[in-house]
């Protein structure tokens, strides 16, 4: 990454020491099997940041005063399997170090080593999938660590909620858990949608973003776009109320594949991830200290099994 700190914030605000949150960019396009440049995504991204006003008007808010540490990019790139390995190691890292953490990919694939780190380190997580694509495939092309795969891993280890879904293989409906998909079609009819999911939500939410998710009238810059998708002030009211309902332990964005003429995605993305940030930490003043409330009891722990919650949520 040739930016020195996020969003070009001064080195006082960009210590790992005094930073809450830290960014981890994950320029990975290893499994994609459309278009290619989700590699180029955390560049672009971090480029527009450096563009973007830093005070929020919705949460009168500078957050990046609470300290954002960008992290150096995970690069390994020899297999996706060891992609993963040293996604999930370095998030891990982080969240033992108390801090906020946040990634930036990169293909989808790059989540199943973040779901695996926070999902070692909070009990009963909730992984909260924002999406077109279902991403339940337990391999593909070979490989468990495919992007098609995204979300097969915590399908198994946590209690996952599919947002905005709208394009799947049949086989997948075998791994779905219906009453907690949320397709497109009938979530534009549909105006009690937000509150059910976020019902079915335990209190540790960990929320990954497939930017393919948004309709691409407002973000063509994807690998695989597809019609019909969330817009942004839907998803905004929607993440907003996840944020003061529940305890968002960290997010990932994944899929910006940047356009070189057209940079309203890059943008959008730079902005959906301070608004997150901004939704977070709204409450909190900058000289309060910070507790990501990770259970050290769970550290090392692999969640094996099909997420089981007997609590009325």
């Amino acid at each position: 990454m040739q930016t020195k700190t996020y969003a070009g914030i001064s080195e006082e605000f960009s210590k790992l020491e005094t930073s809450k949150i830290v960014l981890i960019p994950v320029p990975y396009d290893g499994t994609s099997t459309w278009q290619k440049g989700a590699d180029k995504g955390p560049e672009a991204f971090l480029h527009a940041s450096e563009n973007m006003e830093l005070y929020d008007i919705e949460t009168e808010t500078e957050v990046y005063q609470q300290g954002v540490f960008l992290a150096d990019a995970v690069t390994e790139n020899s297999s996706p399997e060891t992609m993963v390995d040293a996604v999930h190691q370095v998030t891990k890292k982080y969240i033992k170090k108390n801090k906020f953490v946040t990634i930036f990919g990169g293909e989808h694939s790059v989540s199943i080593g973040t779901v695996r780190a926070f999902n070692e380190m909070y009990p009963s997580l909730t992984v909260l999938q924002l999406d077109a694509h279902a991403d339940l495939r337990k391999e593909y092309e070979g490989s468990a660590c495919n992007h098609a795969c995204a979300m097969y891993e915590a399908s198994q280890t946590t209690n996952l909620i599919q947002v905005g879904i709208r394009s799947m293989d049949v086989m997948e409906k075998t791994v779905m858990d219906e009453e907690k998909t949320y397709f497109a079609h009938e979530m534009a009819v549909d105006d009690t949608w937000m509150d059910a999911a976020i019902d079915q939500m335990t209190e540790n939410v960990f929320i990954t973003i497939d930017l393919d998710a948004f309709d691409p009238s407002i973000m063509p810059s994807t690998g695989t776009p597809e019609p019909g998708g969330l817009l942004w002030y839907e998803t905004l009211e929607f993440l907003k109320e996840v944020f003061q309902e529940k305890n968002v332990v960290g997010f990932d964005i994944v899929e910006l594949c940047p356009n070189k003429i057209d940079k309203s995605s890059d943008f959008l993305a730079a902005k959906l991830y301070y608004k997150m940030l901004s939704y977070k930490f709204q409450n909190e003043a900058s000289e309060d200290d910070y507790d990501n409330s990770f259970d050290s009891s769970n550290v090392n722990k692999n969640n094996n099994t099909k997420f089981q919650d007997q609590d009325e949520y």
